[in-house]
């Protein structure tokens, strides 16, 4: 009988002492049917984070702040930890807060999909769910609606005494992904790899990975991803504050992981855009993705149709399509 080992860059190949223990290693795929089918010279590698245990690679990010807060002092048994999170991050926060024996509240807006409060609430949080601006779009949660739950985050922080494990500026959400995400693109490309663009909410993915890749080859060129008239980052008006493409794009024009960080270049997907290419992936790659994967892929076609034709381009398969079912992506 052949016995089947793990082949991600040597991970995960013995017991493991708990569920965080497995976290990263994700498999790296080269979506070759979908960029055939697209007509386009060239490849993109896409990171199957999804199959992080928390289904998405916030589970990196969440893991990261936690270790890196006990060790600081920041963090000490007894603590409870609350965060902001449209519910990727809370899973993994979760997850890495049970195993480790710390109560953990996520606060989200209600335009966040219901999945990702049950399996937040399945795995021991507590969810507090903040509602939307009365002229918001359910389940299109704006910047004024993350204003909301960033209030709501605050006052329970101070309330409770708790450690605010603040993704969008606590530096282990960037670590995270320049210690694993950027040495996996690298090593599983061994090397060959000359482009990467990522949809934004934190930055911390598109910060961490730039920073390894740029000192692994300066050349590879790196690219932000907007909403389409929701591009505050790239400094254009703000026409469609209330884009479906969950999980990021929420019209900060600054963010603090990306004060240092080198971008080549600015693209923005479309709500329609990002639908079609998640369900595309399904279709074409078996690949059962959300929103944001698919903006991802449709940023990564846009270079291969221009600046980077020929080349192989990485993306992050960023969480599971299991999480919007509820949603109009299915």
């Amino acid at each position: 009988m052949l016995r089947r080992t793990c082949t991600v860059l040597g991970y995960h190949a013995k017991l493991a002492a708990n569920v965080s223990d497995v976290i990263g290693g994700t498999p790296l795929v080269a979506l070759d049917r979908l960029t055939a089918g697209e007509g386009v010279d060239g490849r993109i590698v896409a990171k199957l984070d999804m199959l992080n245990p928390g289904f998405s690679k916030k589970d990196k990010a969440a893991l990261e702040i936690i270790k890196n807060a006990e060790e600081t002092g920041e963090l000490v048994k007894g603590m409870p930890v609350v965060e902001l999170t449209s519910g990727n991050m809370g899973t993994g926060l979760a997850i890495v807060c049970r195993n480790r024996g710390y109560r953990f509240i996520a606060v989200m807006s209600k335009g966040n999909s219901e999945e990702r409060r049950r399996m937040m609430r399945a795995l021991g949080a507590e969810v507090v769910v903040v509602d939307q601006l009365p002229e918001s779009i359910p389940g299109q949660v704006s910047g004024g609606d993350l204003e909301l739950v960033e209030a709501e985050a605050v006052r329970l922080t101070n309330d409770l005494k708790a450690f605010r494990a603040d993704q969008f500026n606590r530096e282990g959400n960037l670590r995270a992904h320049y210690a694993t995400t950027g040495p996996e693109f690298w090593d599983q490309t061994d090397g060959v790899i000359h482009g990467f663009c990522d949809f934004v909410g934190s930055a911390g993915t598109y910060a961490g990975v730039t920073k390894y890749l740029k000192e692994k080859d300066p050349t590879i060129a790196c690219y932000v991803i907007e909403p389409e008239g929701a591009a505050a980052l790239k400094g254009e008006p703000i026409t469609n504050p209330g884009h479906p493409i969950q999980g990021g794009g929420y019209i900060i024009p600054y963010l603090t992981f990306l004060s240092d960080t080198p971008i080549d270049g600015y693209l923005t997907v479309s709500g329609h855009q990002a639908r079609h290419f998640t369900r595309q992936l399904a279709l074409q790659e078996g690949i059962f993705a959300g929103f944001s994967s698919g903006a991802n892929v449709a940023g990564a076609l846009q270079l291969l149709k221009g600046p980077l034709q020929g080349k192989t381009i990485g993306v992050m398969i960023c969480d599971s399509g299991l999480k919007y079912l509820s949603t109009d992506l299915w």
